[in-house]
């Protein structure tokens, strides 16, 4: 079982930023991996990766994904989102050593991660939970970002709550979303038109 983040007041080192959301919170490790490794990562990830787009149905329509992913874990870890059934691809060496990073930085444990490779700012992610039945009742999940600064923007599930909150994530960055965050909050990572650059975002889970 994963740690629960509120069984006791952490604490955490010089640099680590939290950010409040009243009822949940997301830990953000700005300098995780830094420039030079992370920029190696990007591309390394961006060649080896078995990157696939995949379609999904959005009101009655099929319609391929604004960009590409590929879900690695261990075996038999099948993950399920929008109709689409993900087998694991075998984990790569680079993938290994990335989550043994994000263990380590963040004190939890992880057998699986979709990656999502945004090739420029026309690719996005519509607002969702990672709230699936596979990943139990309170779901972590550990984002790490390779390449292009990012906004991913949080809004809360009920419609009538109109708080909202927009954070950059940074090449190298890890955010530690806590047990709360997909229960209670959607996110999304929206388009920038202007942005050129790619971006590669890994984000672990504990599939049951």
């Amino acid at each position: 079982m994963q740690n629960d983040l509120f069984q006791s007041a952490p604490t955490y080192p010089e640099g680590v930023k939290v950010h409040k959301l009243g009822d949940a919170e997301i830990v953000e490790y700005k300098s995780a991996f830094n420039e030079s490794e992370a920029l190696e990562l990007l591309h390394s990830l961006s060649d080896e990766v078995p990157w696939q787009q995949d379609s999904i149905w959005i009101a009655g329509k099929h319609r391929q994904i604004p960009r590409l992913q590929c879900w690695m874990a261990d075996p038999g870890k099948v993950y399920r989102y929008s109709g689409l059934k993900l087998r694991p691809a075998k984990w790569s060496e680079k993938v290994l050593k990335i989550r043994l990073r994000m263990e380590s930085v963040t004190k939890q444990s992880f057998n699986s991660v979709l990656l999502n490779y945004y090739r420029d700012g026309m690719d996005s992610m519509a607002w969702h939970a990672d709230d699936e039945k596979e990943l139990g009742e309170n779901p972590i999940i550990g984002a790490v970002s390779f390449g292009a600064d990012r906004y991913l923007q949080f809004k809360a599930k009920v419609a009538s709550d109109k708080r909202r909150l927009k954070l950059k994530q940074h090449n190298g960055s890890i955010f530690l979303m806590s047990h709360t965050v997909q229960n209670n909050w959607l996110h999304q990572i929206p388009k920038e038109k202007k942005l050129t650059l790619p971006r590669i975002n890994l984000t672990f889970r504990h599939v049951y």
